[in-house]
């Protein structure tokens, strides 16, 4: 009864995590993307669990709006990133959460210096690990598996980043679009939506997609799904250009 009563707050603290995030994202209020965190109510164990499972997104306001996170929001997104490194043993998508998380923990050093003096996603940061995961498994991944895996790894999809996981998701655009009409005729909106807001920055996307209006039916059926909500934000202010 303990654990699923844990389980139950962690789920409903992601959902309101991933409120916050919208909200932010679409008022461009720092503050509200930090107030589930620093609101107390839950205890820290389940605050950086919840962390976790939203992973670097947790901070995308700052991302893309160039806003400063809260600093309570902050401190919580500091001990997730501190307090869980991934096994050994960890499946690639674990590595790869962590690595984005820890990569958008560096770039809050610089958040508010003006644009032509921060460094481009391009760049390595300058206490980032010269080495980053490798991806080769989602070279020899299907079609279905890769948008799987890209939607879970949505987080990485910013405009201008670099690294072996956006490469691998330019090589494949096709199969991208394919996985996500399937996504869509599944009704799994969350997958849908993440591999929605990676197609808004891929280049050789067919056009016969209609990317647009699948994005809007995908906010029409399940955008009441702060998660997914988040993902079409994301994908609504990116082909703005806004880190570039």
């Amino acid at each position: 009864m303990e654990q699923s009563s844990t389980s139950a707050l962690l789920q409903g603290m992601v959902l309101d995590l991933a409120s916050d995030v919208v909200s932010a994202l679409r008022s461009g209020d720092h503050v509200r993307a930090g107030s589930t965190l620093t609101g107390g109510g839950a205890g820290e164990g389940v605050a950086r669990a919840a962390v976790r499972v939203l992973g670097a997104d947790t901070l995308l306001p700052s991302v893309l709006l160039r806003v400063p996170p809260d600093p309570g929001q902050l401190a919580v997104f500091k001990d997730a990133v501190a307090a869980h490194p991934p096994r050994d043993d960890a499946a690639p998508a674990v590595v790869w959460s962590h690595w984005a998380m820890a990569r958008a923990l560096r770039r809050t050093d610089q958040p508010l210096q003006p644009l032509q003096s921060r460094q481009s996603l391009t760049a390595p940061l300058a206490d980032e690990p010269g080495a980053e995961p490798g991806a080769d498994w989602l070279d020899d991944a299907g079609w279905q598996v890769l948008t799987h895996q890209l939607a879970v790894l949505a987080p990485l999809a910013l405009p201008g980043e670099e690294c072996a996981v956006t490469r691998a998701a330019r090589r494949r655009p096709v199969d991208v679009a394919r996985g996500f009409v399937r996504a869509v005729r599944r009704r799994d909106w969350q997958q849908a939506a993440g591999a929605g807001r990676w197609l808004t920055l891929l280049d050789g996307v067919p056009q016969t997609l209609g990317l647009d209006a699948g994005l809007d039916f995908v906010r029409l059926m399940g955008g009441s799904d702060p998660r997914v909500a988040l993902q079409l934000e994301a994908a609504r202010l990116m082909p703005a250009g806004v880190l570039l």
